[in-house]
């Protein structure tokens, strides 16, 4: 008899590994998901990537704002065996996990116990890492401090942004999850409690994660840009207003200008702002009452004067 399997996860990187579950055959009986919430300038309504997935295969959704006070009985209705998360974004009570026979899996976009937290992929870019990866762990009621059950390394990319390292991550996580069920269900699955002295935990993301030291090196700036692309983007306080950042390189600069000084401002030659030691290359931005665009294309109409500081 196939096991009872109730899903938890809300983006794409949760409908990645819902697909997963489902093309491999698991029967999956509900799906639970953040509700569905007003996007971008228009405000229009849009619904979690994992919710449209479930109405695609006719899986019933729950939807609850709390599901530690809103989601007990709907749980316990379903009855499962197994429950999975996947970047669920709320927080299991006891009593949620007490539900499932067989526990609560969670696939999280980290090397626990490294990245403990909500945002481990873009913690791991800001802070200059070049290996990451995924782990599959049964939830208890700590915040990501479970036992491993199984883990697979991924390389950090050059220049990768921390929304293109998640697709790949959730991808890899899929594939592992999958692997981590076949075990379960043979009896030969590894468990691991973690480490407590290698643990590192990180917090929510914010707007505020995102403000630009130019004090600060150009690596460590230019790891913030990529980190929190997409959301909520480095930002900088320029003449012209608030200025975010969405690609940037490193550049050699050997000049003793201080930092946040713009260096280069041309439609040829685009942006460049100096750092503590060496300098920004700014690729692609978005300025106040802008769409994001190259650096290059914003300066064939804007002029940023050499030598402005930036904040």
């Amino acid at each position: 008899m196939k096991q009872r399997i109730v899903f938890m996860g809300t983006p794409e990187y949760a409908a990645i590994n819902l697909r997963a579950l489902l093309d491999a055959g698991h029967q999956v009986v509900g799906v639970f998901t953040q509700p569905d919430k007003p996007k971008g300038r228009g405000g229009k309504i849009s619904m979690p990537e994992a919710k449209v997935l479930a109405q695609k295969y006719g899986i019933p959704v729950f939807q609850p704002d709390r599901i530690r006070r809103d989601g007990v009985e709907d749980l316990k209705n379903l009855a499962p065996d197994l429950c999975i998360t996947a970047a669920f974004g709320q927080i299991l009570s006891e009593e949620l996990l007490a539900i499932p026979s067989l526990g609560t899996v969670n696939v999280h976009a980290s090397l626990l116990p490294k990245y403990r937290g909500s945002a481990p992929v873009n913690w791991a870019i800001i802070m200059g890492e070049t290996l990451t990866g995924v782990t599959t762990m049964l939830t208890d009621k700590g915040i990501d401090t479970g036992d491993i059950l199984l883990q697979q390394e991924v390389p950090i990319l050059p220049g990768e942004t921390a929304g293109e390292l998640t697709r790949r991550l959730a991808i890899e996580g899929a594939a592992l999850l999958t692997k981590t069920l076949d075990c379960m269900a043979h009896g030969n699955c590894p468990r691991t409690p973690q480490d407590e002295k290698n643990m590192s935990y990180y917090p929510y993301l914010t707007k505020e994660t995102g403000k630009i030291d130019w004090q600060q090196s150009a690596r460590t700036i230019v790891d913030l840009v990529r980190g929190l692309n997409p959301w909520p983007y480095a930002h900088t306080f320029s003449p012209l207003g608030t200025i975010k950042i969405m690609r940037a390189r490193v550049e050699v600069y050997e000049g003793n200008e201080a930092p946040g000084t713009v260096l280069q401002s041309d439609p040829r030659q685009g942006m460049l702002i100096k750092a503590a030691d060496d300098a920004v290359r700014v690729e692609k931005l978005q300025a106040p009452s802008c769409k994001v665009m190259a650096a290059k294309d914003y300066l064939c109409g804007h002029e940023i004067g050499t030598g402005m500081r930036f904040e």
